[in-house]
């Protein structure tokens, strides 16, 4: 191994390392207006999904918490009648290591949603599922594409107007 200017053998960087110490549903909603106002005749639904992230630094070291909140509307496409409503707060406890500080917030909103995605659409299915409807298996989210949106959005917001 070839040395530094100090005599010492240089750092090899280390691979960043990700566990999933955890993860819950923090809030849950689901309300079936479908059902509360007796909506007759064939209902073809229109969902809608809002996804927000959110991440925080915890006490322990290297660790961070997550949140994908997720609210689903379905509506009526032939009258605009709200279906169902669904709020979901689903937050994972991660271990991150190796992960220079520039790269450590998109890490933690593009690589640790895309972990927990998967268990917030099971949820949801079973959730639509057990409320009276067929179940919602929602479409894959695309995390950096949603990330450069909002880094886009705050960029344009803090632009001077002219």
């Amino acid at each position: 191994m070839a040395e530094n200017e100090n005599g010492a053998a240089p750092q090899v960087p280390q691979p960043p390392k990700m566990n999933i110490l955890a993860q819950f549903v923090r809030d849950l909603s689901f309300e079936n207006i479908l059902s509360q106002k007796g909506v007759t005749g064939e209902v073809q639904p229109d969902v809608q999904v809002q996804v927000n992230l959110d991440a925080k630094k915890r006490s322990a070291e290297h660790q961070y918490e997550v949140v994908l909140k997720l609210k689903v509307e379905a509506k009526s496409k032939g009258t605009g009648d709200h279906l169902f409503v669904l709020e979901l707060d689903y937050a994972g406890v991660f271990q991150i290591e190796n992960v220079p500080e520039d790269q450590m917030h998109p890490f933690l909103l593009i690589e640790c949603p895309r972990m927990i995605f998967p268990f917030v659409r099971r949820i949801v299915s079973d959730v639509t599922r057990d409320g009276g409807f067929m179940p919602l298996n929602l479409d894959t989210i695309d995390f950096l594409a949603l990330y450069r949106a909002e880094i886009a959005r705050r960029q344009q917001e803090a632009a001077p107007v002219s």
